[in-house]
């Protein structure tokens, strides 16, 4: 039993861990929203339950433009078409504004509640955000961990966690390919 309670108590330390954007403020290539995501854009990825399981495939066209707001920040537009294995199609235009930081935005979109907190540091892009998603022919919202690397000067691969009251119910994870027009 003091073992089990040792294990127990063990595993809740490892999970108060947190991961902070800072831990990549040096990472090559920079993360540069308004260069990364501006132009033409693809994503390939998967949903996976809370088990782990692959259930659903994606593909995505993405398209964003950038541009310079009347206060001298920027402002970028996301459009965002997704087709899922099943015959599914979503559509999402992430709006993103630059706040008086630099390395910080935010996203809003018709599907988030309320404002999503974009953070970049180096070569990651960190984004917190409530997501309405339909569910068993009704809408749940579920808290979403959007974590984003930049691996080269066209490729980002992001993971992003899903959760209801604290608890993991989902996983997507997509590479996004950045195209020269």
């Amino acid at each position: 039993m003091r073992l089990f309670l040792l294990l127990f108590v063990f595993s809740l330390l490892l999970g108060c861990s947190h991961q902070s954007i800072d831990d990549y403020q040096n990472g090559q290539p920079p993360f540069v929203l308004q260069d990364y995501f501006n132009g033409r854009l693809s994503a390939h990825g998967i949903v996976k339950n809370r088990f782990g399981k692959v259930i659903r495939t994606f593909n995505a066209e993405l398209n964003g433009q950038w541009q310079a707001g009347s206060d001298g920040t920027s402002e970028g537009l996301l459009k965002e078409v997704f087709r899922f294995d099943d015959g599914e199609v979503q559509l999402r235009d992430w709006q993103m504004i630059a706040t008086d930081q630099s390395s910080v935005f935010v996203g809003r979109a018709g599907d988030v509640v309320g404002d999503a907190r974009l953070r970049t540091a180096g070569n990651a892009l960190f984004i917190e955000y409530t997501l309405r998603i339909p569910y068993q022919g009704r809408s749940i919202d579920v808290f979403v961990d959007d974590r984003m690397y930049r691996v080269s000067d066209s490729v980002v691969i992001n993971e992003s966690r899903l959760s209801k009251w604290g608890i993991d119910v989902g996983e997507v994870v997509l590479t996004i390919i950045k195209h020269e027009d």
